[in-house]
């Protein structure tokens, strides 16, 4: 179990403050007592991150992008212990912890060495050639506030916190209390890498109280969590007109053709469904099977479902870990026991193993889920994945837009040009063309994001480092102005500028 005192001290919070009991998904064990943030905690922590940030907005930003490559280096040379934290306070297996890991570093990288080429002045076409110089420049938007949930809190933390450092702002990390250990070691390793004290802050609590504090006095939020959370931060941001992103919930569906590799499909569809025991916004939890290829497919998904080994302990040899809580058990239990009792089919899985952890669930394939199933509809979060027959493509994307969410998507083929204009046709942030989740997540120079119920905004590529700056326009008028010159009156003047604009035209400008 990691040892928690040592990262305590660095979380806001006094001496004497208030605690939590966090108890490792593993076991059901104290892995420590959290300390809380009082408002007091949190408006200090606020007016030192102002105060630091205006020093480091004016911090070169080759430094700020080698202070992030020191930061890479340290994440990648110090990951076992960041996958011992991960792994106590979220119940997953140590695989899907390195993957948290591996993706810090990759999107530290690649911030820092694009960061001096997309934040640099720009000019731009001025009204009057010549005779206006216009500019473009970028600046920090002050402090982001970013919210973080417990399913993947080292990438949602540091991932997040890079590109907003780098365009020179401070970053307060409000974490879910259950995993607010990793968040003070992300602070640790900041520091260590050269970022200054203050510029990178954690502050713990629960969302109405503590993150609420943070939304009302930050100049940006970046928030990962449900759909409903998700429209009351909007909402408070939108009372103070600052701006946010918001990554949500998803309901994301796999399309396997008719053409598939039906090997290979199997393969993809368990990773996409089971990695991190399902409790992934953008894994496929509706699996849309050409009629063609569905026996196949069901004989070879399922025994690859059957082999995966579960484990209740830290350490390598687990393909899925534990659900974080017994709260959150009892929502994937009450969605596969709704849909058993009304007419579903547990091919696979659909029971809780106490006998592995307090908190294990099996991986579960269901058949013969209906719309009206709350499995069908809402987000299950979980280790849970429904099996649909279809008759052909038109079917498929008709049953996997319906949907009120719009965050991932994966479609299955052997025709690449035919699944990439499928894909086009799906109403989501993202498609992955034979892969689940990763092809898109991991390439880092494209967005990410959702569109319906699944959030505003995007994180990567380089819109993720621009959403937390502001333009502004500097426009220098050279020799002549906008009013009559050389004794014109208005209407002799309005004729010379009328003349000039269609002749910009003829000129190609």
């Amino acid at each position: 179990m990691p040892k928690g005192p040592s990262l305590l001290h660095r979380l806001a919070a006094a001496d004497n403050a208030d605690t939590l009991e966090v108890r490792a998904p593993f076991t059901g064990e104290l892995l420590h007592d959290l300390p809380l943030s009082q408002p007091e905690d949190i408006d200090a922590t606020l007016r030192r991150a102002r105060e630091a940030q205006r020093r480091w907005a004016e911090t070169p930003l080759r430094e700020r992008s080698r202070i992030m490559l020191r930061f890479h280096d340290l994440v990648l040379q110090r990951r076992h212990e960041a996958m011992d934290i991960l792994q106590w306070e979220t119940g997953k297996a140590r695989r899907d912890a390195l993957e948290e890991v591996l993706d810090v570093c990759v999107v530290s990288r690649y911030y820092a060495r694009r960061a001096p080429g997309l934040l640099r002045p720009r000019r731009r076409a001025a009204a009057l050639p010549l005779l206006v110089g216009v500019r473009e420049i970028l600046k920090p938007v002050g402090v982001v506030g970013i919210i973080a949930p417990w399913n993947y809190p080292l990438t949602l933390a540091a991932s997040d916190a890079v590109p907003a450092l780098l365009a020179g702002n401070a970053v307060v990390v409000k974490p879910d209390p259950q995993t607010s250990l990793i968040a003070a070691w992300v602070a640790e390793k900041f520091l260590l890498a050269g970022l200054p004290d203050g510029l990178f802050a954690v502050v713990t609590g629960d969302g109405p109280g503590a993150g609420g504090a943070v939304i009302d006095a930050v100049d940006y939020v970046m928030f990962t969590g449900s759909s409903a959370t998700g429209k009351l931060v909007a909402e408070r941001c939108a009372r103070r007109l600052i701006g946010c992103s918001l990554e949500l919930g998803g309901k994301n569906a796999m399309i396997v053709r008719a053409d598939a590799d039906v090997r290979r499909a199997a393969e993809v569809a368990v990773r996409a469904c089971f990695a991190n025991a399902g409790q992934l916004c953008i894994s496929m939890e509706r699996l849309y099977v050409h009629d063609r290829v569905y026996d196949e497919f069901v004989a070879r998904f399922i025994p690859r479902v059957l082999s995966l080994r579960m484990s209740a302990s830290p350490g390598w040899g687990a393909d899925m870990g534990v659900l974080i809580s017994p709260e959150h058990l009892e929502r994937v239990r009450s969605h596969v026991d709704e849909a058993l009792a009304a007419g579903a089919t547990a091919l696979a899985g659909g029971r809780a193993r106490p006998d592995i952890g307090p908190t294990a669930y099996e991986p579960t394939v269901l058949e013969g889920v209906r719309e009206d199933m709350a499995v069908c509809r809402e987000e299950t979060f979980g280790p849970v994945a429904a099996l649909y027959r279809v008759h052909d493509d038109e079917e498929a994307v008709r049953l996997a837009n319906d949907s009120r969410y719009g965050l991932n998507a994966s479609v299955i083929t052997r025709d690449l040009r035919a699944g990439q204009r499928l894909a086009a046709r799906l109403r989501t942030g993202s498609v992955n063309v034979n892969e689940g989740y990763a092809a898109s997540w991991g390439s880092t120079a494209a967005p990410m994001g959702g569109v319906g119920e699944s959030g505003l905004g995007h994180r990567h590529g380089e819109g993720g480092l621009l959403a937390f700056t502001e333009r502004q326009t500097i426009a220098t008028q050279r020799l002549l102005g906008f009013g009559p010159q050389f004794c014109f009156d208005d209407e002799a003047w309005g004729q010379a500028l009328s003349t000039a604009v269609g002749a910009l035209k003829r000129w190609g400008l």
